[in-house]
């Protein structure tokens, strides 16, 4: 295997990184209409915290997405 075809198997293998924030937002998203559901005077700090889970979850799809270019374009 020469190294171009390795650095294509590990863009693959980064760009997997998109699933967990493809099946944790929504994930986040559902349990937080619960809970602002169950208790509608703490929607501030829920939606604060959810926010900030958020953008975590999408930078480290982010992440992976930039590996993947740099070894792309290696």
């Amino acid at each position: 295997m020469d190294v171009q075809s390795a650095a294509l198997i590990g863009a693959g293998i980064a760009v997997l990184t998109g699933l967990g924030a493809g099946f944790g937002i929504p994930l986040a998203t559902g349990k937080t209409s619960e809970a602002i559901a169950r208790q509608p005077e703490a929607s501030g700090k829920i939606t604060g915290s959810f926010l900030l889970g958020i953008a975590l979850a999408e930078a480290t799809a982010i992440y992976g997405l930039v590996v993947a270019l740099l070894l792309i374009f290696k």
